[in-house]
């Protein structure tokens, strides 16, 4: 029996790539996919040209807050898999509005239609942001809630606002939160896809204060390996950590990244620390590991290289998205 999965935010970085891959040589081949985005300046369809023609998918052009819309989507789908966010945390800190109504009115949106409509396993794709900075050790999903910035806190709203539909009304809904995601297809206003289309064009990148804030890479092949497995054998009602397993402080990301890209420090312009700057993000992702076989399968000096391969190949997908990265 074929599965009619709807997709949130499909032609952006993470989310394309599940697409790409659900309806990939790989996929699970019983599947049809619809796209739902609104295209905002980090949406590019592009992005889906690998699977434009492919007879299981469907693009829609539309807003998670049109209510008519998103009803008639999700009620001619069997799941829904919820990727649409604001993600960038320098734009939250300068606008926090549009991270409130995409973040969680969009959600809540979704969310109504899927208990309007009986779908049945909504997947919501969270981050690692909403634990806030973990000093020692590694946050597991039990850890309480204490996101710091704007962005952190919309997500940490939409998390408990999708994990009540199950606990009030007995929703499927399944939580992912993920830690930094890199690989191709990047929109060039995160710090590894930034650094290293700067660092090729011949210019300069910043590092924030001291540059010992660390964080924990996952490439997107592993992560939206996790999020299948979430949604094909997950727990209904349960939160599920996906880490990648290589924890750097941005200063030495950006030592590797330089060397990636035959690049010295002294393209390196160190800036004022970002307001609220978590230090350290760390998740336990025994919980995915134990019950559902989950494991990183990309180590980090492979998927980096790889990753500013693709970035020197495909300078026709990332030169035309400089002007909207640098809003």
């Amino acid at each position: 029996m074929t599965t009619q999965i709807l997709v949130t935010g499909g032609a952006g970085f993470i989310g394309s790539h599940y697409v790409r891959t659900l309806l990939g040589p790989q996929g699970p081949g019983d599947v049809r996919v619809t796209v739902l985005d609104g295209l905002t300046y980090a949406g590019n369809p592009a992005n889906l040209d690998p699977v434009r023609d492919h007879p299981a998918f469907r693009f829609v052009h539309g807003d998670i807050r049109d209510a008519p819309l998103v009803n008639d989507l999700v009620g001619r789908h069997d799941q829904v898999v919820h990727f649409a966010a604001e993600s960038h945390v320098d734009r939250s800190i300068e606008s926090a509005a549009a991270f409130v109504g995409t973040n969680v009115t969009g959600t809540q949106t979704l969310l109504d239609a899927a208990l309007r409509t009986g779908a049945s396993t909504f997947v919501h794709i969270s981050t690692d942001e909403v634990y806030g900075s973990v000093p020692v050790g590694s946050s597991t999903e039990q850890a309480p809630l204490d996101p710091n910035s704007p962005y952190a806190a919309s997500k940490a709203s939409s998390d408990l606002l999708a994990l009540s539909y199950h606990r009030t009304h007995g929703l499927d809904v399944r939580v992912t939160r993920c830690s930094n995601n890199y690989g191709h297809h990047h929109f060039p206003e995160k710090l590894i896809p930034r650094f290293i289309t700067s660092l090729l064009d011949g210019g300069t990148v910043p590092l924030y204060g001291d540059g010992l804030n660390i964080r924990d890479w996952l490439h997107i092949d592993d992560h939206v390996a996790g999020i299948d497995l979430v949604r094909t054998g997950g727990v209904p009602g349960r939160v599920y950590n996906i880490g990648g397993g290589t924890e750097l402080t941005n200063k030495a990301l950006t030592g590797l990244l330089l060397d990636a890209c035959g690049a010295d420090w002294d393209r390196v312009e160190h800036v004022a620390d970002r307001k609220g700057h978590d230090r350290r993000y760390s998740v336990d992702w025994s919980r995915i590991r134990d019950e559902l076989g989950y494991r990183p399968r990309k180590d980090f000096a492979t998927g980096l290289d790889e990753t500013v391969r693709w970035y020197r190949e495909h300078r026709a997908w990332w030169e035309p998205l400089l002007p909207r990265a640098a809003r």
